[in-house]
């Protein structure tokens, strides 16, 4: 098949510009062609006021995230129409090129070249010749959607997706070509390999093919073993103080700090803390600066022992602690005495606890942040039996004498939740909007650090199909074909297809974080 690449890329009439709300904080910029979005993006880029904290392009749009204490929406919004105004058609030759060496080796190199009337060589030979540009990522952190005004071909994707894709693939799809960083889930078709460090979380700049990069690839011989990028070890730096060996993490235990803003157009999620507020708690009983890094443990039965003494606080979810037989108080800074072991029992009232420790918890700093991150594999390994854990040094003052601490255990009952007008609300019937706000729904089973998806009403849309891959913010409410939401949450896709009907306020993100399945939720506007 083939493709008007370059009508799409340039000759399409421009519609008037679409600003749509995101939330509170964020605006979504539609333009009718990716050539558009390119132009957009460059504009807004090079005239980027203080407070905006991320652009992120996609294949029609821009998301503009922005910090509400630096630059309002109204302004946001007379910038975007200036720099649209003011936009002209960018010159990618004014960046340089990269390179990738390929192996033309890929298991799909044959079919997708008689699927598209032509020779594996001949395939190969376009690959190469076209002239690359990444027009944006997502997907994984560093996997780039490079498009080309030289490339004819619309290749069909995969009818069954391969469950593991081997990092280094390079893969064709639609209009796009592609490189997977790491190993992951995928249903482009693969023709090559390359061995280029595509994503490096600790390169000062981790991603090879950033958005506006442009790209020629070459011929190479068989590719070397590509190691992964994904979870590190906790433990990068021996000669730190040893705190405590953990003897059970429990469901799940992760290093989490505040995380990686604006770091989106990059295809790396927030990530940090969910309950942000409990996080800081815990670290100021302590004596921690606000960034120190502490452990999120989830569900509880957590137990570790101590290798030296430690000034401790646990805040967020609650149930019963012990430090050896004392018992141990919550949202309190207490002493850990070496040898004793402390052991968190099952949550009984929410599902996040944050465990701080007076130093701050080392671990690998990967993108800016020692969070990890569960869904790309950023960070810190989630904690297990036997592994160790050191002090960071993040020490600001002495653990506060008295410190009353504005907090109460997670409610059992329906938890509150603000929203705000999402982007694609004009694609749901007016049902659907009464749905949202009338119903109680309930957190089912599949709920973790990328999202919690929700039981409830169908939400009945207008629209069939889906979307073109537009940017995503934390609290987005996604409703997939189903017609079920997902809330997304710190470690969520930064892109994505489904429709988002509502954004859950940045100040509600903290309550749906001690979110446990079979809990109930009701939303309610933002005032």
């Amino acid at each position: 098949m083939v493709t008007g690449m370059v009508a799409d890329m340039v000759a399409d009439t421009p519609r008037p510009l679409r600003v749509l709300p995101f939330g509170a904080a964020a605006l979504l910029v539609e333009v009718a062609t990716l050539g558009e979005v390119l132009d957009l993006h460059a504009a807004l880029a090079a005239t980027r006021p203080a407070g905006v904290v991320d652009l992120v392009p996609a294949a029609r749009t821009v998301l503009v995230r922005i910090d509400p204490r630096q630059l309002t929406l109204a302004a946001a919004r007379t910038w975007i129409t200036a720099a649209k105004a003011d936009a002209a058609p960018t010159r990618a030759e004014a960046t340089p090129v990269i390179e990738l060496a390929v192996a033309y080796n890929g298991p799909d190199l044959l079919d997708a070249a008689a699927r598209l009337g032509t020779t594996p060589d001949g395939l190969i030979s376009a690959h190469q010749n076209a002239h690359w540009r990444v027009a944006f990522t997502g997907f994984a952190p560093g996997f780039g959607y490079l498009v080309s005004d030289d490339w004819h071909f619309d290749v069909p994707r995969l009818d069954s997706p391969r469950t593991r894709v081997p990092p280094g693939s390079v893969g064709i799809a639609g209009e796009f070509t592609g490189a997977y960083p790491r190993a992951t889930p995928g249903g482009w078709r693969l023709i090559g390999q390359t061995d280029a460090p595509l994503f490096d979380p600790d390169a000062a700049s981790p991603v090879l093919l950033a958005p506006g990069s442009r790209v020629r690839f070459v011929a190479a011989g068989p590719t070397r073993d590509v190691v992964s990028v994904a979870g590190a070890s906790p433990i990068t730096h021996p000669e730190a103080p040893v705190a405590f060996t953990i003897i059970t993490a429990g469901w799940q235990s992760t290093v989490q700090d505040r995380g990686r803003p604006g770091s989106a157009s990059l295809g790396i999620a927030p990530s940090g803390a969910l309950d942000r507020d409990a996080l800081a708690v815990a670290n100021r009983l302590v004596g921690n600066r606000p960034d120190a890094a502490a452990i999120e443990i989830t569900g509880g039965g957590f137990r570790a022992v101590a290798e030296r003494d430690l000034w401790i606080a646990l805040t967020g979810a609650r149930g019963p602690g012990h430090i050896g037989p004392a018992f141990l108080d919550a949202v309190t800074a207490t002493l850990w005495p070496a040898g004793e072991e402390l052991d968190i029992a099952v949550f009984e009232h929410g599902i996040r606890g944050y465990l701080a420790v007076r130093g701050g918890v080392e671990g690998a700093v990967s993108a800016g942040s020692r969070s990890a991150d569960v869904l790309a594999g950023i960070g810190p390994a989630a904690l297990i039996a036997g592994d160790v854990v050191r002090l960071a040094g993040d020490v600001r003052g002495p653990v506060p004498p008295l410190d009353i601490a504005p907090w109460t255990a997670p409610t059992d009952d329906v938890i509150e939740l603000n929203v705000d007008d999402g982007p694609r609300g004009d694609w749901f019937a007016a049902s659907a909007q009464e749905a949202l706000f009338d119903a109680i729904w309930t957190v089912s089973a599949d709920a973790n650090r990328v999202g919690v998806r929700l039981e409830g009403p169908e939400l009945a849309r207008v629209h069939e199909g889906e979307l073109p891959s537009e940017g995503m913010v934390p609290g987005a409410l996604q409703v997939p074909p189903s017609g079920r939401p997902t809330i997304l949450l710190a470690d969520g896709p930064v892109t994505g297809g489904y429709p988002v009907i509502a954004v859950v306020s940045d100040a509600s993100l903290d309550a749906l974080a001690q979110a446990r399945p079979g809990m109930r939720i009701r939303f309610h506007r933002s005032s």
